[in-house]
């Protein structure tokens, strides 16, 4: 992808990042978080806004904040973290 991305923090084992939305509505912070499943080598993929108050994420949320490309754009550059670290994982 050639869109432009937002800076990420990652923790080490790149199973969390996070990044901010910056658009019209102001920043807005955005997890994505990568967790086991119960299959074999099989991660579950969540993304969302961050709650702020639990530091979870809050899927729920349409933030519209006017930059969904550049948006779609980072949470895919965390897949490709995610999988050159652990190259032999699928991601659903």
């Amino acid at each position: 992808m050639r869109l432009p991305k937002y800076r990420l923090k990652a923790e080490r084992s790149l199973m969390v990042f996070e990044f901010t939305s910056q658009g019209p509505k102001g920043h807005i912070p955005k997890l994505v978080k990568y967790s086991e499943t119960n299959l074999k080598d099989m991660y579950n993929l969540a993304f969302g806004d961050k709650d702020i108050k639990t530091g979870q994420i809050n899927d729920t949320i349409i933030s519209n904040n006017g930059d969904s490309d550049m948006v779609l754009a980072t949470v895919v550059s965390t897949v490709y973290a995610f999988t050159d670290k652990y190259p032999d994982v699928w991601i659903f």
